[in-house]
């Protein structure tokens, strides 16, 4: 239905033209300036940036405001985007507040480039000189605006600011992901022990035992994820999208779950196959354990051996319980 009342390229007259490169530009400078609010907290530096890169574009948008008026008065005409076919188009800007810094640069280029494209190939469609000639000096401001925000990159993107930005950029990524995931981790690898090698040493079969910790590494992964999600909104905080780690949390409880529980999938028609399955989760477990204390020390400075010590002395603690209460 979109096609049905389109124009063509070759349809439109300068003042459409105009009007839509005035649109264009505006929808531009609100979209460097969401950028910029965006940056403003955590990468003061690409919020410059992305400010002077909103007030280029307003500048631009007054000059084509000026020509208009100049030319055809103060009324725009009712002429959209959806109206030509083939027009760029921009996404949506609550797409744009997800993007990082650099993510933001990228698709700033990406625009002024689109936008340039589109005008030479408008200009060697049509056949009024007038209109060509419109067309050109417009692909010429858009690859004026590529410029300018390299040379704005230079001005505001100093050795300090870089290194500012990248801590905080690692900031973001430990409290949205690492914090979340390493929680989830810590809680389904050493919450499920108990139920687990409870179930082991109470039954002493492995297909029972490889249910008990699926049950609980599923649910545990359920339950910390919503958890998680509902704690903190991220607003205050700045730890990012509630069900972002949410997800993470989630699926990382899960996993440090399931990976010992999968031992017990090992046939009990097997000779020693109690056995061998609680050795291989052992193991699992052992592994698990490391790997945390290796996360906790790459990603919250947590001496290594001290962390070792830490999680083994708990998660042993869990073990334990779970083969007493087991056993009884």
């Amino acid at each position: 239905m979109a096609l049905f009342g389109q124009k063509a390229l070759g349809d439109l007259t300068e003042r459409e033209v105009l009007a839509l490169a005035i649109a264009n530009e505006e929808e531009d400078s609100r979209i460097y300036q969401v950028f910029a609010e965006a940056c403003s907290e955590s990468f003061p530096a690409s919020a410059r940036i992305f400010e002077d890169m909103a007030a280029e574009e307003r500048e631009h948008r007054a000059s084509l405001f000026s020509v208009y008026r100049t030319r055809f008065g103060e009324h725009l005409p009712p002429i959209r985007r959806e109206d030509v076919r083939g027009f760029l188009s921009r996404r949506p800007v609550w797409w744009t507040k997800n993007l990082s810094p650099d993510r933001m640069r990228e698709e700033a280029a990406i625009m002024e480039m689109q936008a340039a494209n589109f005008y030479d190939k408008a200009a060697s469609q049509t056949l009024d000189t007038r209109i060509r000639e419109l067309f050109l000096h417009l692909a010429e401001v858009e690859r004026g605006h590529r410029k300018k925000a390299d040379t704005l990159k230079e001005a505001h993107l100093t050795d300090t600011a870089v290194g500012e930005e990248d801590a905080a950029r690692h900031r973001q990524f430990v409290l949205t992901y690492v914090q979340p995931g390493l929680a989830g981790l810590i809680d389904g690898s050493v919450s499920t022990l108990a139920p687990l090698f409870a179930a082991a040493f109470a039954t002493h079969n492995n297909w029972n035992t490889f249910l008990v910790g699926l049950a609980a590494s599923v649910g545990a992964g359920i339950s910390m994820g919503i958890t998680e999600a509902m704690s903190d909104d991220g607003i205050i905080s700045g730890r990012g999208s509630p069900w972002l780690r949410g997800l993470v949390c989630g699926m990382m409880t899960a996993i440090g779950g399931i990976g010992h529980s999968l031992p017990y999938l090992v046939p009990d028609s097997m000779a020693s196959a109690f056995t061998i399955a609680t050795a291989i989760a052992a193991a699992i477990v052992a592994v698990e354990l490391i790997a945390i204390a290796w996360i906790r020390t790459k990603y919250m400075d947590t001496p290594f051996l001290r962390s070792v010590f830490q999680v083994v002395v708990g998660g042993v603690l869990v073990l334990l319980a779970g083969i007493f209460i087991g056993s009884a």
